[in-house]
């Protein structure tokens, strides 16, 4: 008998304000050199959907933050669970901008988002540990890797992992890319369980390259050499970050599927983070033809950014949550299920974990 970490419990939180593309009609819309973009917001918002898929997103809502979001989703991970939240060894928060207030944009990481969603479930264990962790968009992903480390090494039982972000509060006005973004929390517990047979995490791998892609994301001043303030807002090279993910991604996903002594054929379901539609059906179309396979498998990589836009280390867990919960339409888990979790991201870093579904 091993020890395996499983999911016990999921929950999300998604805000009640929803953006539409035809919201950003209006915007005026500057490139990276400080000049007005000649097209049409019309025109703009079409490619945007026709690239991205992205319809709608989710803003915060003006009297809740980062924390607050992160809540609601452990919260509902706990019930789904059916556990004392005092029986948790962890809290990890993936999270990369903390608490940003609606009328005040600086970033705030005193406390931990950990420590005060800690403080929310009012535990009073102290020998439950809550710590951030900002690790880009696959701090999620991460999160769950180092739970696991933690669980069989025997160091814990139980882990809460919550993915959270406010991206509406960092993005420029007058750049493009700010359609991408929105806001969400998702969580799981995971729990050590034995097993005579491999279940749960199955294995993981993760990879960073700094040397030319370390700011590929990064922070900067809006692109409206006019704007009132030197407020730092999320800036992405797009195209860079484009041939990066499908250079890497493939191949990260290709060496965990093999490390877990499984095949592409026996993935069920592929949970990428929600970045780009287009972009996560090349790197999907990519993946397969290292395997040798030229069609994809029907119903293999469920997407849900069409509604919910790119909410950084939230996607993940809440498109988990979404297919355990029943509420994406054509999707399921079944017992035996293997899945790949996988993100790409800030730093820039990818990961992956291999995950097979218990029998209860």
């Amino acid at each position: 008998m091993s020890i395996y970490s499983v999911i016990k419990g999921s929950g999300s939180y998604l805000p009640d304000v929803i953006v539409k593309n035809e919201d950003f009609l209006s915007n005026n819309f500057i490139n990276e050199k400080g000049e007005k973009i000649p097209k049409e917001n019309s025109a703009i918002i079409r490619k945007f959907q026709e690239i991205t898929e992205i319809e709608e997103r989710r803003y915060l809502s003006p009297e809740l933050n980062t924390s607050d979001m992160a809540f609601i989703a452990a919260k509902a991970a706990i019930e789904d669970a059916g556990i004392d939240p005092e029986t948790l060894d962890y809290i990890i928060v993936a999270q990369n901008f903390g608490e940003i207030l609606y009328n005040n944009r600086k970033t705030d990481i005193l406390p931990t988002i950990a420590s005060r969603v800690k403080h929310l479930l009012k535990i009073e264990n102290p020998d439950c540990v809550a710590y951030d962790l900002p690790f880009g968009c696959p701090g999620w992903v991460q999160g769950v890797i180092h739970a696991d480390y933690f669980i069989k090494s025997g160091d814990a039982k139980r882990a809460l992992i919550i993915g959270a972000e406010t991206l509406s509060r960092i993005i420029d006005p007058h750049d493009i890319d700010s359609m991408i973004y929105s806001d969400g929390a998702g969580a799981v517990v995971l729990e050590g369980v034995e097993s005579g047979e491999p279940i749960g995490v199955l294995c993981h791998k993760t990879r960073t390259d700094t040397l030319t892609q370390a700011h590929l994301l990064k922070m900067d001043v809006s692109y409206n050499p006019d704007f009132k303030d030197d407020t730092l807002f999320l800036k992405m090279n797009g195209r860079k970050l484009y041939e990066y993910a499908l250079n890497t991604v493939p191949v990260l996903m290709k060496q965990t599927i093999e490390k877990s002594g499984l095949d592409i054929k026996d993935i069920s379901k592929v949970l990428i983070h929600q970045a780009n539609a287009k972009m996560d059906e090349a790197i999907l179309i990519r993946t397969l033809k290292l395997f040798g396979l030229t069609e994809k498998p029907e119903g293999i990589m469920p997407m849900i950014i069409a509604k919910m836009g790119n909410n950084s280390v939230a996607t993940v867990p809440i498109l988990y949550d979404k297919i355990a919960r029943s509420e994406l339409n054509g999707y399921q888990f079944r017992a035996g299920d293997n899945l790949v979790f996988a993100s790409v991201g800030a730093g820039m870093n990818v990961n992956a974990f291999v995950y097979k579904i218990p029998e209860n």
